[in-house]
């Protein structure tokens, strides 16, 4: 029976061509722009190059001081020191590394001025992460104890810096706000999109400028927890939590305005959504917003799809008494109107698969974004391939109930 549903539905398309051109140019679009929109998402949230770990990692990157009533708030990442005593002390983590967010530094080329971000790291920031080194090696604990000058540079700022013919530039210096640094390592670049591992180049936090001997909370380093396996992240939390509980006020600082001190070690998105809305309420209203954007994004076009499916359908009435003259029941024409239209829908996503795949490639290749790495992999085809059936049934049920419940009289006089 599913077999001939599908036969007559595409003997369906080839009848009228116009309808079908109408009806796939406007799955295929809007199942595009979705596929497209999951496929950034992935790249924003996934666990891809060089954070691979995401899904066993832990993020602290918000210290929130504020008084009792949460008038008055306080907030930004943390000193080196205070999460070298909170965080690096954690025995339930695999590593633990700390690192500054992003800053900006100079350098010059032939009097010409590149601006740089740079990033000061531990050791273990390598450990946690996953760069590709296409040239040496990473520093170490005793490049750090020594107080060695040295740096890691992205391949983007090796072109920039050095001549285009030098195939390997490890132990060649490179000054950066006048200070002289030995290259011992060039990796493949990471995203801006990925904010925690995005820089141009990487110093040891006991480099100049790094201010990792602040004391306090706060202060601009982050903290990234690194579980042995997802399951244990539960418990890096917990004993995350018993210790920033345990903090004595004179620990806090201004006690007396801002005596509740809130830190969290998170997933990355229940850290990427607490930086954006920090009580429940905001959160309701960050989800009720993307909810009506998804809505207007499959609505629309799925009404538009209706009315057309309707005109279709409207079409076939005469076949519909005629079946429904010989004893075909009601039920029968449903499944049939749903299985047709489900089917349709994926032709359409067939070609939304091929135009989003060129749309990614596209964006990749444009520099739009650096190092960009947006793909259609599995969890993205199958959130599309769902979101093809859910629309497949979405623009085909209204239309098909109504012609199922269709009188006969009514049919053939059509």
């Amino acid at each position: 029976m599913l077999i001939n549903y599908i036969k007559i539905a595409w003997k369906v398309l080839l009848r009228h061509p116009f309808y079908t051109f109408i009806t796939l140019f406007g799955i295929s679009l809007t199942l595009t722009v979705l596929m497209v929109i999951t496929s950034f998402l992935d790249h924003l949230f996934g666990a891809h190059y060089p954070e691979t770990k995401r899904n066993k990692t832990l993020y602290i990157g918000m210290v929130i001081q504020t008084d009792s009533a949460r008038t008055s708030i306080s907030s930004g990442p943390a000193t080196f020191s205070f999460l070298n005593k909170y965080a690096k002390s954690l025995k339930t983590p695999e590593k633990v590394t700390i690192f500054s967010n992003f800053s900006f530094s100079n350098t010059y080329v032939n009097g010409k001025r590149i601006k740089l971000n740079t990033k000061y790291t531990d050791a273990e920031f390598w450990g946690v992460t996953d760069f590709q080194f296409l040239e040496g090696k990473p520093y170490n604990d005793q490049n750090i104890r020594n107080g060695d000058h040295v740096a890691v540079i992205t391949d983007a700022l090796k072109n920039q810096y050095f001549e285009k013919g030098d195939e390997n530039v490890v132990g060649k210096n490179i000054e950066i706000e006048s200070v002289n640094y030995k290259v011992i390592g060039v990796v493949k670049g990471s995203p801006p999109t990925r904010v925690y591992t995005y820089s141009d180049v990487y110093f040891p936090y006991t480099a100049p400028k790094s201010n990792y001997e602040n004391k306090g909370i706060r202060g601009r380093y982050i903290a990234l927890l690194l579980g042995k396996k997802e399951s244990d992240l539960d418990e890096i939390e917990s004993e995350f939590d018993s210790g920033i509980a345990r903090i004595p006020k004179s620990e806090i600082g201004d006690v007396k305005k801002f005596p509740v001190l809130i830190i969290k070690a998170d997933r990355y998105f229940d850290h990427f959504l607490n930086s954006l809305a920090r009580d429940e309420t905001q959160k309701i209203f960050f989800y009720a917003i993307v909810g009506l954007v998804l809505l207007m994004l499959m609505g629309l076009p799925a009404i538009n799809l209706v009315n057309v499916n309707v005109s279709r359908i409207l079409e076939r009435a005469s076949e519909i008494g005629v079946r429904k003259a010989f004893g075909a029941p009601s039920k029968a024409l449903l499944w049939q109107f749903i299985i047709e239209n489900v089917f349709i829908t994926l032709i359409g996503g067939v070609f939304a698969l091929i135009f989003s795949f060129a749309i990614v490639q596209m964006i990749n290749a444009s520099g739009w974004i650096a190092y960009a790495d947006l793909t259609i992999n599995f969890t993205v085809f199958l959130i599309s391939i769902l979101v093809c059936l859910f629309f497949g049934l979405l623009s085909g049920v209204l239309p098909a109930f109504r012609m199922s419940r269709l009188k006969i009289v009514d049919a053939l006089k059509s």
